[in-house]
């Protein structure tokens, strides 16, 4: 029997995102999978690996993604566009993965939690880096470097609570808005980033689970 890993994935991420790591159990994960649960041993190992799993690609891809917009420019102002642009698209198209990298690191175990938080650190350290340099040049004016850093990174989190593909603003806009924002905090001077192309394509994970259809009007 070939078990398709991604639609395991998006079982577990639904399941975890929902109702929690902790009070999601094995069975339930299988018959969300359609698949039992020695079955899902032998293909995926415990309910902590396949939240590693999940974990590992999500960073990974934040970690990926964010490194190639810094390499775009050496400007730090176009840097942290790009960066921020990565963060919100990511985050809006992969809303359920990265609200359950985000919030069930708490439940993993000393065996894997030290790989994981090293992770997220790298991940941070793409805002810190660009944020100090930033300072440092005269291209951002802050009174507390990680505070705005932590700012910033929560603002762009918090999309996969409510953005909606078919909603008001399409995700470009709402890219483009984040980093008018970003710009304001940081004083970046009008016209920055004048004819600059940073808004950055997001990748949708395998673990992603399909968004809800929109229902079509009854009359």
């Amino acid at each position: 029997m070939s078990v398709n890993l991604g639609k395991v994935q998006q079982a577990a991420v639904s399941l975890f995102a929902t109702r929690g790591f902790a009070a999601t159990g094995i069975r339930e994960l299988g018959a969300a999978a359609g698949i039992n649960s020695a079955t899902l041993y032998h293909y995926v190992g415990s309910k902590e690996e396949l939240l590693v799993s999940i974990m590992r690609d999500c960073l990974d891809e934040m970690i990926r993604s964010g490194a190639e917009a810094l390499r775009r420019s050496a400007e730090p102002a176009i840097q942290l566009a790009g960066l921020i642009s990565s963060h919100v698209g990511f985050t809006a198209t992969n809303q359920l993965t990265a609200r359950v990298a985000e919030y069930e690191m708490r439940a993993l175990s000393e065996a894997h939690r030290p790989a994981m938080q090293a992770l997220r650190d790298e991940y941070e350290s793409l805002f810190a880096q660009v944020l100090e340099r930033g300072a440092r040049v005269g291209a951002f004016s802050t009174e507390d470097l990680t505070m705005t850093r932590l700012a910033l990174m929560e603002m762009g989190t918090g999309v996969a609570h409510w953005f909606r593909a078919d909603g008001r603003l399409r995700l470009e806009e709402v890219q483009q808005y984040f980093v008018s924002m970003a710009c304001r905090i940081l004083a970046v001077g009008d016209g920055e980033l004048d004819g600059v192309d940073f808004v950055v394509a997001p990748r949708r994970l395998a673990s992603e689970p399909d968004p809800p259809q929109p229902r079509a009007n009854v009359s």
